[in-house]
């Protein structure tokens, strides 16, 4: 492999080989609930379909494995009159959809005040305020993200409406919504580093102090932060803990089995997991783990990428491996999952009830499978559409998903050499223009670079659209000169 990891790494890292590690804070071994300071599997997620539980040393919660992301919720039907109150979400299968992930062990609820227009936190609330209190947690963000919220002022209203929507007088894990994303000088449009903004954000204005300040009152339980963009802003964050200014009780990373060896290689500003989950190992952080599934790309892999998954677990679905990676790691608190669809939240909780960890011989075939994943060159989008919207109306996220979606289906295609050009070209160009309409395509990016610095994933969004445009102008070309 590129990429070994050892078999004494292995076992440092893994779920599976807790009973061949030391005892170590940093690591969550197998405990007894009860006992407040320690970190582990709850025996009570090892039995027979039960769902696996993670204890948290900082405040003796257990959490379930699999967390709930209400990022992105189930909508209305098409021609449905919006809710006054809930927008095109429909409330009822929210409620129902909650409802079965409680019944079933789920106690994780990950929101923010930007998700779903604004509207994601009123509609957990909602939900979680039909069951006993103590039943979940709840866990959600200060996202001030437009430079206009950065004021302490600004960002206290954010938590006081958050405490409303949620309609809680507590929240039981705040974030520092997206440290290490970049942003623009409020005064002068400087383009500003991840790092400043962060500082600016979250430290300058006294906000965290202020944060603290809650979390001794009560109404914050835990104290984290979630990590995209530049690698500073996490390596600041980890150095006040370190100098103990501010004790982090999580951290948010991402971390799937592409990004674990390959996320710097994919895109040079991002920061492979294997380092992020380290760091944060070795200082007894419980992590939280978002893009499990990287936006759907390794619940929708390329047929032959799937056939190997499949013969090698046929029973398996090719969504679990990744779940079942992403859960694996002793210092994983819960994994996110946004999970639309009621199928969705089935079949991972069907996962993680119990986890079944990966093994070292898993972790050597899920190396192999993010290996053969990676030289595809997909683009590294989840479809969080945090680019949006382009001033110049592109379809950004449509276009990356067409690309994305076409290399899957062997579409795309270099050579005009190949058998199988002329098929591809066509349903690639097809494809092109009915998901994204003409005037929103990639050709009409002039290079502004004002979507690159909203990107968690660090995406060179105009280089990107610049190599795809370039391929579908050969394509149209290639047309053009056979008519």
């Amino acid at each position: 492999m590129n990429k070994p990891l050892s078999r004494r790494n292995f076992l440092k890292y893994m779920a599976a080989g807790t009973a061949a590690v030391a005892p170590s804070a940093a690591l969550l071994t197998a405990c007894n609930p009860s006992a407040k300071g320690a970190a582990g599997v709850s025996p009570t997620g090892n039995s027979a379909k039960a769902m696996t539980m993670r204890h948290n040393p900082n405040t003796g919660d257990n959490v379930s494995l699999l967390g709930y992301g209400m990022m992105r919720l189930p909508q209305l039907p098409e021609g449905t009159p919006e809710d006054p109150e809930t927008g095109p979400f429909d409330q009822e299968m929210i409620n129902r959809q909650v409802d079965y992930a409680i019944e079933h062990g789920v106690n994780y609820f990950d929101t923010s005040p930007v998700y779903c227009r604004g509207l994601s936190e009123r509609c957990t609330g909602i939900a979680l305020k039909r069951h006993p209190r103590d039943k979940y947690f709840i866990a959600t963000k200060l996202s001030n993200f437009d430079n206009s919220l950065w004021g302490l002022e600004a960002s206290q209203k954010m938590f006081e409406n958050s405490l409303h929507e949620l309609q809680t007088d507590y929240i039981d894990y705040l974030l520092l919504h997206s440290t290490g994303g970049g942003g623009r000088d409020p005064e002068t449009g400087e383009q500003l580093s991840g790092l400043d903004v962060c500082q600016r954000r979250f430290i300058d204005n006294g906000l965290t102090d202020w944060l603290v300040e809650q979390k001794q009152k009560g109404r914050i339980r835990n104290l984290g932060f979630s990590w995209h963009g530049d690698y500073r802003a996490f390596e600041l964050l980890l150095r006040l803990h370190d100098e103990g200014r501010y004790h982090w009780d999580f951290v948010q990373i991402e971390l799937n089995y592409l990004d674990w060896f390959y996320a710097n290689e994919i895109n040079g500003a991002n920061v492979d997991a294997v380092k992020l989950y380290g760091e944060l190992e070795k200082r007894g952080i419980p992590a939280v783990i978002m893009e499990p599934l990287l936006g759907g790309r390794l619940a929708s892999v390329s047929d032959n990428v799937a056939a190997e998954l499949k013969q090698r677990d046929p029973d398996a679905t090719i969504a679990s491996w990744a779940f079942r990676f992403a859960g694996s790691p002793t210092g994983v608190l819960t994994v996110l999952s946004g999970m639309t669809y009621m199928e969705h939240l089935v079949e991972n909780v069907q996962t993680y009830s119990p986890l079944q960890p990966i093994t070292e011989e898993d972790h050597e075939f899920l190396m192999h499978i993010a290996e053969e994943i990676f030289g595809l060159k997909e683009v590294p989008c989840t479809g969080c559409e945090y680019c949006m919207p382009c001033p110049y109306g592109i379809d950004i996220p449509g276009i990356f998903a067409h690309y994305n979606r076409c290399i899957k289906e062997g579409y795309v295609s270099q050579s005009e050499r190949d058998p199988h050009y002329a098929e591809a070209r066509r349903a690639f160009l097809v494809g092109y223009d009915r998901s994204v309409p003409r005037l929103r395509q990639a050709s009409h990016c002039i290079g502004c670079n004002q979507c690159t610095s909203h990107c968690p994933q660090q995406i060179r969004i105009p280089k990107e659209l610049q190599r795809i445009d370039a391929y579908v102008e050969s394509l149209r070309q290639y047309q053009a000169g056979r008519i």
